[in-house]
């Protein structure tokens, strides 16, 4: 397996980062990057991570030569592959900065790590809130139907100057079509992330609205939380990536759809295959003080949706049919 780290790989441009991920031989990993210099989102250091974390020390190679390479061990990413970073930096405290990658396996686990960031990040309560609420939804959804032995690799960082939180949540597990298909038969890739995205539909069952434990609802609130804060938001599993681009702001009203292919966002079908799923998210703090107030909206259209699809197939099954 081969990853090329360029000098820029954040959510709006991570397509050219993806294009170059090479997932053959997965016994052996290597690392390169630009040389000068590069800055990348969290995600990044999440897919390396959670691909890596099975292949032995001594099959991995990384060469980094830039001047930023010191980003890499600051984050954790030599620690966890259990390689030599061969880079000479003081060693930062985080508190105030980042999340260093986690592997987060259980529920335990996820209560021990939510605890753990809220010092990490040192910000107000009501910023802390959403970004707990988006972590954990994320992470039980890979608990929950990703049937991943290593569970989720999570790290994020705060940037001040932009007020953001810059997530990303990784997983090595059977991936969204497999997980969505017992349920609903999805035809590709991208049909699967479409599904998942739809608010009401899980793989646990064709009942629309879930049941109590799984009710389809924590990849659409986080997409549409991101969709209402204009907030970017990306989920990749197998060789389909869906983004959600910046709303337009209009006349300032804000319209929840169900298809998430009605929102502004962007596709890609032909992606080297990630045996997974791929979750980044940024999270604009100076948009979430009302978080509490968001997420009820979200709820209530999510609630709405069921409702009105649930109707509707009543209404298929209600229909005379006639006999000549």
């Amino acid at each position: 397996m081969r990853f090329y780290i360029p000098t820029s790989a954040f959510l709006g441009n991570i397509n050219h980062f993806l294009a170059r991920f090479n997932p053959d031989d997965p016994d052996r990993l290597d690392i390169t990057s630009d040389p000068r210099w590069f800055y990348v989102h969290p995600v990044v250091l999440c897919m390396i991570a959670a691909i890596g974390k099975p292949v032995k020390p001594e099959n991995i190679t990384c060469d980094i030569q830039a001047k930023t390479g010191g980003y890499l061990k600051r984050m954790g990413l030599y620690r966890f592959l259990g390689i030599e970073s061969g880079v000479n930096i003081e060693e930062h405290e985080a508190a105030g900065r980042f999340i260093p990658l986690t592997q987060v396996k259980t529920s335990e686990d996820l209560t021990h790590f939510l605890t753990e960031m809220v010092p990490l990040l040192h910000l107000e309560p009501s910023y802390v809130e959403p970004i707990q609420y988006t972590i954990s939804e994320l992470v039980r959804n890979v608990l929950e139907h990703a049937y991943s032995p290593e569970g989720a690799v999570v790290c994020a960082q705060y940037h001040k100057k932009g007020n953001k939180i810059r997530i990303g949540i990784v997983d090595t597990g059977i991936g969204v079509r497999e997980s969505i298909s017992d349920s609903y038969p999805a035809t590709d890739d991208l049909e699967a992330i479409k599904l998942a995205l739809t608010p009401g539909i899980t793989g646990t069952t064709r009942k629309i609205g879930g049941t109590e434990q799984n009710a389809g609802a924590g990849l659409f609130f986080i997409k549409t939380i991101a969709y209402y804060n204009r907030d970017p938001f990306v989920i990749y599993t197998g060789r389909a990536m869906y983004k959600l681009l910046k709303r337009n702001i209009g006349n300032g009203r804000v319209i929840l759809k169900g298809n998430p292919f009605s929102d502004r966002h962007s596709t890609e079908t032909e992606l080297p295959y990630w045996k997974g799923v791929v979750v980044g998210i940024d999270i604009g703090l100076d948009n979430t003080q009302e978080f509490g107030n968001v997420l009820a909206i979200v709820k209530e259209f999510y609630f709405q949706s069921v409702k009105d699809r649930r109707k509707e197939k009543y209404k298929k099954f209600k229909r005379p049919i006639f006999i000549t």
